[in-house]
């Protein structure tokens, strides 16, 4: 199967405003975004604690694009129904989130949606290599996951070179979620990637009320990433 490896921009909604979910995924939409990324995390897994499936729920109905869900939870497995049931279509959950990742997979593929597996900055692509032939998509964690805003971490550029490699031919997306903006993002797709999560760079500045800037901020994205 071929896999469209054009570059995706996948705007996330940690950075919008929390007010008013709807009209920010309506505006970065028909700004150009490609998919809306959701990042769910615990308190736990992460020290950070934000979206639950209700809120999915809510937001699936305003998303004409793609529901990409990043569970960054531990348990995991208890929860996989629930946020398919919101609409996820991707639902993707860390290698180090629990002792039996490839049961994780196998769940999230019975619960009907696409499969991702995201590894932490001190994760090696080889801990994904027995994983390749269950899943749609590779998230590569360019930072330490739990918040928005922090400082691309450079080493996982190599990283992104292994996974390209070991994906080869496989329909395999390679996302990456952290730090992109239009200085890292065309470094992450010369690597291989092909999917950029973006939470402040494309949100900043702008709003539903001038939504225009959005559009700016995915163009730009887009352009440096080439």
């Amino acid at each position: 199967m071929t896999l469209d490896r054009t570059v995706k921009i996948a705007p996330s909604i940690l950075s919008a405003d929390f007010a008013n979910f709807g009209a920010e995924i309506r505006a970065i939409e028909a700004q150009g975004a490609d998919w809306v990324h959701v990042d769910v995390m615990d308190g736990h897994f992460v020290p950070n604690l934000t979206f639950g499936p209700a809120l999915c729920a809510a937001i699936r109905p305003h998303i004409k694009t793609v529901m990409d869900v990043h569970l960054m939870i531990a348990p995991v497995d208890p929860y996989i129904e629930a946020y398919a049931k919101a609409g996820a279509d991707f639902i993707t959950a860390h290698i180090e989130a629990g002792p039996h990742i490839h049961r994780t997979l196998q769940s999230i593929r019975a619960a009907g949606c696409k499969v991702g597996v995201a590894i932490n900055p001190g994760t090696p692509a080889g801990a994904v290599a027995p994983l390749l032939d269950m899943i749609d998509l590779v998230n590569v964690m360019t930072v330490n996951p739990g918040f928005g805003g922090q400082k691309f971490i450079q080493s996982q550029l190599a990283t992104i070179r292994d996974l390209r490699a070991m994906i080869g031919d496989r329909a395999i997306h390679i996302e990456i979620d952290g730090g992109v903006d239009t200085t890292t993002a065309p470094l992450c797709v010369a690597a291989g990637a092909d999917v950029l999560v973006a939470g402040s760079s494309v949100f900043r500045g702008g709003s539903v009320d001038a939504p225009e800037v959005y559009g700016t901020n995915i163009a730009a994205l887009r352009r440096a990433a080439g």
